[in-house]
């Protein structure tokens, strides 16, 4: 009953335009069949389905065909979103290779791309984007494309803080010339349901334009005590002044309540491949059974324990609000000279605050960048593209997660097992922000005398840093066949980090740095003949860690940790570009190394090599459209070491039911660094295949799917747990009442498959927690244009 209201108002919106179209109907009987046919052909030609035609602006120049970038590129229109019912970043991998994921607490911020972490840009510029992926879910009710891009941003982005790859929103636009709006209602498997309505038309025409799009998200899960309600604002301004020039501007406001989703803890092999969950609360040396690091666990059985039964609590509290403003100004100075400037400002506030200790508090944070690009076009085979790009970003922010405790709670027994109340000796190693909830300070603190800090450290920070940038990339074509693309830029950093509540009496610790980082890369591409096209890429990318917000933190002697500037990251690739122009297909393949550092929750770096091939196909022509992809990844730690929140999660039991678990008795969590190898990177399967495909029956119904495979991969650094071979299928079928209005109906998961997938990036939880995908769920949709 409670969308009574909402159903109403846009059956309002829905009936009006059809009122209109009745009466223009009555008018065009004759023709009709014909007309139907006709559109039905052009509507699946129009879907922007296919990567053929695609064209990409920002990272490498303007209005460039797939053809002329030598990266392998994943191009997803609005519609292809939409066909393969795209709603989280972690969903790419549907059609773009080498993007699986882990679940990011249930709410992915970031990409993951090759293996590692990527970045999220809009318009081409980076967004806060949470630590590590923990952070904020993403909206695409401002997105009208997104760009998959493979390996380190290029140096026209500049320097950042993760180098798997990006993923760059293109914001919607507003119209100057049509009017045209969108109503969508839909409604899910328990309980979730989302209301969107879109429209833009000209003020002025054929000058200036404006649009809104809204949208409200109210859904429980499948999940115990998980729910996500949200609203975004999106609205937009495009002003063409005259034939030179054009200025968008947008702005987003976002707001969100969601949960923390940890999956299930306990991932033995038993309950990865059975379901089956041992028993028993973790007791703590002193006897007391609330969670907290070295307890240990005497099972008390074995049950199976229904994928629905998460790591969450009712009393958890967990939201944020965030709003965004972009421009982009282009203007052509001469036939020679282009200029282009892009403006960003970003403003966030969190707040999450868990039964189990950990607090996220993020106060302000606040991101400002401009850039300006100006190219020249010396000749008809020779430009250079110049750029200028001052970024600044303020975060204080509030953490606390050094005494969370996982491994020893049941989740089959009452919610108290899963609540940590800190004790007098846990509140004395941090600092109150306000009655019942303390955190960490963001400084490490001697009271004693003793000669060792008396205070457990997180990511608490006041901080500020400016990234001031200057960028040349010479695109040289030197014959028909050759095409060269080299490009420099450095960034130079100003950073300052305090304690924001340095504990009393004590002179709050802060610490500055400065910095130049560098970044460069070439590619060259050859035109075999005029279907094929090959290129080779190489770069070199010093990149930042990252901390909550984007900001920085100060280490246990209270400075900024110089490795914070010593990411090194570097790619090779080559590949093939297949785009006949007279035939429905696109194809491509690649072949990559990547190395790339991984900031550590200690603060270290591990180094992580990758190396692998991927392919994606695509076949678009009435009344059919097809798409593949295939992976395949070598991900390895490059001699360098890592860290677990355990080693293993037998050390969470002892060994008293040997027929249930062999338990060592360490404990858990208890934190394990392992030592230099070359072992291989938990958590990423080494190949995935994507298979998707869309029928026209008639003009009117058409019918399609999505599947995905992923090949079995080690949970666990040490292997001891591994997920399986999996697959999961997804199949639609969407039916045009009229030629404006249309319904969709989604069943996901049909097969009602039990995956699993990591609940983290980076592998640090993979021995404590794994995340149970979705089982059979389906959507509705209705959408009307007017």
């Amino acid at each position: 009953m409670k969308y009574q209201y909402l159903a109403l108002s846009l059956a309002s919106i829905l009936n009006a335009p059809l009122l209109v179209q009745a009466a223009q109907s009555a008018t065009e009987t004759n023709n009709e069949h014909i007309e139907r046919i006709e559109v039905a052909g052009q509507v699946i030609k129009s879907q922007r389905l296919s990567l053929k035609d695609a064209t990409i602006d920002g990272p490498f120049g303007d209005n460039l065909a797939l053809q002329d970038i030598a990266r392998s590129v994943t191009p997803i229109s609005s519609e292809l979103l939409a066909q393969l019912n795209i709603t989280t970043l972690q969903d790419i991998l549907a059609v773009s290779p080498n993007t699986y994921s882990a679940s990011g607490f249930g709410a992915p911020s970031l990409p993951t791309i090759r293996g590692q972490l990527g970045e999220l840009f809009q318009d081409g510029t980076r967004r806060q984007a949470g630590n590590n992926g923990f952070g904020v879910p993403l909206s695409f009710n401002a997105v009208e494309q997104l760009d998959v891009v493979k390996g380190a941003p290029p140096v026209l982005f500049g320097s950042s803080q993760r180098n798997g790859g990006f993923v760059n929103l293109h914001s919607k636009q507003a119209s100057t010339s049509q009017s045209k709006g969108k109503a969508r209602l839909s409604a899910g498997s328990w309980d979730q349901y989302t209301a969107q309505i879109d429209y833009t038309a000209p003020i002025i025409n054929d000058e200036l334009g404006f649009r809104i799009s809204y949208e409200h998200v109210d859904s429980n899960s499948y999940y115990d005590y998980t729910s996500t309600k949200s609203d975004s604002l999106f609205a937009a301004l495009q002003l063409v002044p005259d034939d030179k020039s054009s200025w968008n501007i947008n702005f987003e406001l976002f707001d969100i309540t969601f949960t923390d989703n940890a999956g299930i803890n306990r991932p033995t092999q038993a309950l990865i491949d059975s379901g089956l969950y041992i028993t028993g609360q973790g007791v703590q040396a002193n006897g007391s059974t609330v969670p907290a690091a070295g307890a240990i666990i005497s099972p008390t059985g074995q049950v199976k324990i229904d994928h629905s039964s998460v790591l969450t609590d009712p009393n958890n509290e967990n939201s944020a609000t965030t709003y965004l403003l972009h421009s982009i100004y282009k203007r052509q100075l001469s036939e020679q000279a282009a200029l282009k400037n892009i403006s960003y400002f970003q403003h966030l506030q969190r707040e999450e605050i868990a039964q189990n200790s950990f607090v996220e508090i993020i106060d302000g944070a606040d991101t400002a960048q401009n850039r300006t690009e100006l190219s020249y076009q010396w000749t008809d085979s020779q430009q250079t593209l110049f750029a200028f790009d001052i970024r600044y970003n303020s975060v204080l922010g509030y953490s606390q997660f050094t005494t969370e405790a996982d491994s020893p709670i049941d989740l089959t027994g009452p919610l108290e097992n899963r609540r940590i109340a800190l004790t007098d000796a846990q509140k004395q190693r941090l600092v109150a922000l306000r009655p019942g909830v303390f955190v960490s300070p963001g400084g490490q603190y001697d009271l004693n005398n003793d000669g060792s800090g008396d205070f457990n450290l997180s990511d608490t920070t006041d901080s500020r840093s400016w990234q001031t940038g200057v960028a040349m990339q010479q695109d040289s074509q030197w014959s028909n066949e050759l095409r060269t693309s080299i490009g420099y830029r450095i960034d130079y950093y100003d950073v300052t980090a305090r304690d924001p509540i340095a504990p009393s009496g004590q002179v709050a610790a802060h610490d500055s740095i400065n910095d130049a980082l560098q970044s460069a890369q070439v590619s060259v591409n050859y035109t075999l003949n005029n279907d094929l096209t090959a290129y080779g890429a190489a770069s070199y990318n010093e990149a930042t860690a990252n901390s909550m917000a984007g900001g920085t933190t100060l280490g246990g002697d209270n400075r900024i940790n110089a490795q914070n500037f010593a990411t090194e990251n570097t790619l090779v690739e080559f590949g093939l570009k297949y785009t006949p122009s007279d035939s429905p297909w696109y194809a491509d393949g690649a072949v990559f190394s990547q190395r790339r550092s991984l900031r550590n929750r200690d603060g270290s770096n591990s180094g992580i090599r990758t190396s692998g091939f991927e392919s994606q196909l695509f076949y678009q022509a009435y009344p059919y459209w097809l798409s593949a992809g295939y992976s395949y990844i070598d991900a390895r730690y490059d001699n360098s070491a890592t860290g677990q929140d355990s080693a293993k999660i037998a050390d969470a039991f002892d060994n008293s039911r040997p027929d249930i678990i062999a338990g060592t008795g360490v404990g858990a969590p208890s934190y394990t660094a392992f030592a230099p190898s070359r072992r291989q990177v938990q958590g990423i399967p080494e190949q995935t295949l994507s298979v998707n495909g869309n029928y026209a029956i008639n003009s009117q119904w058409q019918a399609g799917f999505s599947s995905v495979y992923t090949k079995s991969y080690p949970l666990d650094f040490l292997a001891t747990v591994y997920i399986r071979d999996q697959y999961t299928l997804n199949v639609n079928t969407r039916y045009a009442f009229t030629p404006t209005t249309t319904l969709r109906l989604d069943i996901n998961n049909v097969t009602n498959q039990k995956n699993w997938r990591p609940v983290f990036e980076g592998g640090y939880f993979n021995a404590t927690l794994a995340f149970p995908e979705l089982p059979i769920n389906a959507k509705l949709t209705l959408t009307h244009n007017f």
